[in-house]
């Protein structure tokens, strides 16, 4: 018999429908036996009554078992018996018990044993030990928590793939396999067995790819870009992550602002009625102010830090470019010149000669901008430099020689030179997005299989050791450094 799903059932009243499921409960009660089934649509009661063959079988089912179930589906004639709830018929989220109705089940099919969970399934494991839950992820993500999370999750991607496209957006890949340039966070680095003694890097971001995309012509793109970046970990990082990118040609700072903000919106307004966003149009607020005000660039403006429905968006503009680095030796002094956000950004237009000139450097103002959250940054981009000139003076600001520019942005510069639009663009962390949003502490709660706080997968005990064959084909050595006494 066709499988039918739980949120399904109100419309087969009377029927004999067949679920497929896992047992939530079971309660045994001697001549009679009762269930919570559920699945990844919602959850039903089961009884079991005068079918001698099929309680026989019912008194065998433990929880977390999987189950084909055959039953006549009757209302409930109890007196607390109740509709679907509104929100989950609407939202198809696993929050859903049908309160309504119940299987009449004449038939009863083991399709999987489970021995007994190291946790209950049943209630939030939010307090349990993290590392347990991390090795046992694929218990954890049955909780209705978790399911919650990863459902919104998928809700407010497609929210913003639908919004994108009706833009004319279009959704574009870029390599995971990459080259390693000074730009940022420490590489992840890739040996390569075909080219000895040289390594890919994993992208820390997909920006030289989506502003090359921009030289292509493709106008409008976006991407759920995979992102790695080799650093110190925290509740709101992890070694790989999920950024929303998008990248637009012929866009002012205004443009991309305008649209995020209208993406931002819809989300909230469509999937979380219950919260509310404290300012419309979001404040803008310069960066000198933040710093000012607050001590830092990611302010948390919320008129009431106690409400966890409030939302309180504000953009922070008008960047410095450029800021000293701390002497190595001396981290009081100065050292050389380094970027705030990424060295392909632009200036203000009234700054751009002071680029090319390479003058007046710490009074330069980037065309940057981040979007902010609760106290979180949760976006940034800018206008980049889509003149090779300008890219160039830049890098040579922070102190790359032309030897060093050619081997690791030629490729960025010629690209450049063969006709390259004004383009903008920015990234949304969307991991640290979903957790706001999801009320959660921290956005592993938020990542289907993500790492510990150490940057281990604690479920596939990675990372892990290599055999020394495949360090050989590798032509990799290994070698022990010794610590310093």
């Amino acid at each position: 018999m066709k499988r039918t799903h739980i949120k399904d059932l109100h419309t087969e009243l009377g029927n004999t429908v067949t679920i497929n499921c896992w047992v939530d409960v079971a309660r045994d009660q001697g001549k009679m036996a009762f269930f919570d089934f559920r699945d990844a649509s919602g959850k039903v009661q089961g009884v079991v009554f005068g079918k001698p063959d099929v309680l026989e079988i019912a008194k065998t089912l433990r929880p977390e078992w999987v189950v084909a179930v055959t039953g006549v589906v009757n209302e409930r004639n109890d007196k607390t018996a109740k509709a679907f709830i509104e929100d989950a018929i609407k939202t198809g989220i696993r929050d859903a018990f049908v309160k309504d109705i119940e299987i009449e089940i004449t038939h009863i099919e083991v399709l999987n044993k489970a021995e007994t969970p190291v946790f209950d399934i049943t209630e939030s494991t939010e307090g349990i030990n993290e590392e347990v839950r991390l090795r046992n992820r694929y218990l954890d993500l049955r909780t209705q928590r978790m399911h919650k999370n990863m459902k919104m999750r998928h809700k407010v991607s497609k929210v913003c793939r639908d919004f994108l496209d009706n833009h004319d957006f279009m959704e574009l890949e870029t390599p995971i396999l990459t080259k390693s340039t000074p730009e940022g966070a420490r590489d992840y680095m890739v040996p390569s067995r075909l080219s000895p003694h040289h390594f890919y890097a994993l992208p820390q971001s997909p920006q030289q790819y989506k502003q090359l995309l921009m030289t292509a012509g493709m106008e409008r793109y976006f991407q759920f870009a995979r992102c790695m970046r080799d650093e110190d970990l925290r509740g709101d990082r992890q070694p790989e992550f999920t950024q929303l990118d998008m990248e637009i040609s012929f866009a002012s700072e205004e443009d991309v602002m305008q649209l995020n903000e209208e993406l931002l919106i819809k989300i909230v307004t469509e999937l979380y009625p219950e919260k509310r966003i404290q300012e419309i149009p979001f404040p803008r607020i310069p960066y000198a102010k933040a710093m000012e005000k607050y001590g830092n660039d990611r302010p948390d403006i919320r008129e009431d830090k106690n409400d966890e429905n409030l939302l309180a968006f504000c953009w922070i503009v008008d960047f410095p470019f450029f800021e000293k680095t701390a002497d190595s030796d001396d981290p009081q002094a100065q050292g050389e010149w380094t970027f705030t956000h990424n060295p392909f950004s632009l200036s203000k237009p009234d700054h751009i000669e002071h680029l090319k000139n390479k003058e007046n450097i710490a009074d330069i103002i980037a065309a940057q901008y981040d979007i902010c959250l609760n106290g979180y940054e949760i976006g940034g981009g800018s206008v980049r430099a889509h003149d090779p000139e300008v890219l160039r003076s830049i890098l040579q600001i922070l102190g790359h020689d032309d030897e060093k520019i050619q081997e690791n942005f030629g490729h960025m510069l010629k690209a450049l030179a063969s006709g390259t639009p004004p383009h903008g663009g920015i990234a949304w962390g969307f991991d640290r997005l979903m957790m706001i949003l999801q009320n959660e502490k921290t956005i592993r709660e938020v990542i289907a299989f993500p790492k510990n706080g150490e940057g281990r997968d604690p479920m596939m005990d990675a990372p892990s050791k290599v055999t020394n064959k495949q360090l050989q084909e590798l032509h990799i050595e290994l070698t022990e450094i010794k610590k310093p006494e």
